[in-house]
């Protein structure tokens, strides 16, 4: 595209001096060191800076008056120079400071020696390989006119700097601008501010690796509708930090507003990361049911709570987390099946007798900050009156689609006491035990809700919810508890222990 801009029809001198190319903006903000930090244009910078090189290369020793002055333009864009504009190639105009990107070592070699060897295998590398292509091509087709491209790149194609006051300028500009491309995460930014604090002590390289190892651990347990992994993270530990501030209003701020109180104190300490560290790995157990670390009981409750109707559990959670922890990381077993028991009667109640999770934070949050000052959860400003929930439950539609159906359905299999413990990896769905189509092709229902009540609604692997699809009681019992196939074959029955025995509490299944 530029290349058809600078030389139109394949003819240079049918270029129109006055005309420029808008490349687009680079939004800036000069650091505590007096450096400009790029927030918004990376790509198009590292770009320019790689495809500037490889015309610099290109011109070599070429002595006429045009090559020597367009080489001279590249050389004080790529490095740094003296009062009069002679250029210290030992110092770059650039510099890389992407704390896990592992290629920018290559980048700066690049810049710094105007080689990318095969062996390098970046996408820097890549780009400047395919550029030395183009160019070579560009020598060859169009001798006369190879001075003129990299002329009228350097004068004529515009890059717009926006110098804002401080970071923050910055990066509201920068979340206006950019419409296109991947943007920048709330826990890019915090990647900053540790990098920055961690290079200051000599720790960068120690950072890098605890960061990435972070990542790769987010990555795998958290799927967020909103954010990336690592900033589901940081949204859990900062209502630990909240509590500790003993802030329990229903309103809660941005997260990177959150963070960047006081230029980012929470982030330029020693203990933040750990804390953060240690969170992940508390979720990454909790998301492989690790039984080493927790007895079957608790998994049962967790298991309950990962079909929740909100998320809101996942925070009040973290927060008991980093407040009962030992130093080893371990949980008291009692105190924390009484806490997740309780839990789940606030969150499960509110769901159907005051919908929302707006409604839930008021209770929840001030529990946060009694569980930071040693107390033992017991939501004594919030009881329920036992009839109204009574009543509550007895005119609520517990439709497929709602959670809280799911959830409800989870929270009865494991009132059995001898349900085992189920996988999370596990795929379950709502089982009708009295088929919905029975109704059409028995006798009927007296009362069709019947149907949608969850006295006829089960937890089901999905599986074996396929497989006993419409069948009448006395066949499906058969295919709940496992049987033998036409081939010979054992097809494995299901792990919900209440299906299993249901034949022994009722001869039939109906009304």
């Amino acid at each position: 595209d530029i290349f058809t801009f600078a030389i139109p029809d394949d003819d240079a001198t049918k270029f129109n001096s006055e005309e420029e190319y808008y490349l687009g903006p680079i939004v800036t903000f000069k650091n505590d060191n007096g450096k400009l930090e790029v927030i918004d244009g990376q790509q198009r910078l590292t770009t320019i800076m790689l495809l500037l090189r490889a015309f610099h290369v290109s011109f070599g020793n070429m002595q006429d008056e045009n090559s020597k002055r367009t080489r001279e333009m590249i050389e004080s864009c790529v490095w740094k120079t003296d009062e009069f504009d002679n250029a210290d190639k030992t110092k770059l105009k650039i510099d890389s400071e992407v704390a896990t990107d592992k290629d920018k070592d290559e980048f700066l070699s690049i810049l710094n020696t105007g080689v990318a060897p095969s062996e390098m295998k970046s996408k820097y590398a890549e780009n400047y390989r395919f550029f030395q292509k183009k160019i070579d091509e560009f020598l060859h087709g169009y001798p006369s006119f190879f001075s003129y491209l990299p002329a009228r790149i350097l004068n004529n194609c515009i890059l717009l700097p926006i110098e804002a006051d401080n970071q923050n300028t910055a990066l509201r500009i920068f979340s206006t601008l950019n419409d296109r491309g991947l943007p920048l995460s709330d826990a890019d930014i915090f990647k900053a501010q540790f990098y920055k604090y961690y290079s200051d002590k000599g720790e960068k390289d120690n950072f890098i690796k605890r960061w990435k190892e972070l990542e790769e651990v987010c990555e795998k347990i958290f799927k967020p509708m909103v954010g990336t992994p690592m900033d589901e993270l940081f949204t859990r530990y900062m209502y630990y930090e909240r509590a500790k501030m003993g802030i329990k209003s229903s309103t809660t701020e941005a997260l990177r507003r959150f963070y960047e109180k006081d230029s980012y104190k929470l982030l330029k300490n020693d203990y933040t990361l750990d804390n953060l560290t240690e969170l992940a790995n508390f979720w990454n157990d909790i998301s492989n049911q690790n039984r080493e670390r927790f007895s079957d009981r608790i998994l049962n409750k967790l298991f309950v709570l990962n079909l929740a109707p909100n998320g809101m559990w996942s925070y009040f959670l973290s927060v008991y987390f980093m407040a009962n922890k030992d130093i080893n990381g371990n949980l008291d077993d009692d105190k924390l099946y009484r806490f997740l028991t309780k839990s789940i009667a606030l969150i499960w109640t509110y769901a159907f007798y005051n919908p929302g999770v707006n409604a839930l934070r008021t209770p929840i949050y001030a529990e946060m900050i009694k569980i930071i000052n040693g107390e033992e959860v017991a939501f004594e400003e919030f009881k329920f009156d036992k009839e109204s929930v009574r009543q509550a439950l007895l005119n609520y539609s517990f439709d497929n689609r709602r959670p809280i159906t799911k959830s409800m359905l989870a929270w009865w299999a494991f009132n059995n006491n001898e349900q085992a413990y189920l996988s999370l990896n596990q795929s379950f769905e709502i089982e009708h035990i009295y088929a919905k189509n029975r109704q059409d092709t028995d006798s009927g229902l007296v009362d069709k809700k019947n149907l949608e009540r969850l006295g006829n609604k089960s937890l089901l692997e999905q599986s074996i919810n396929i497989r006993v699809s419409d069948f009448r009681f006395e066949d499906k019992v058969k295919k709940y508890k496992g049987y033998m196939n036409d081939k010979g074959k054992n097809i494995e029955g299901t792990k919900i222990q209440d299906l299993l025995s249901l034949n022994e509490k009722y001869p039939e299944f109906n009304e």
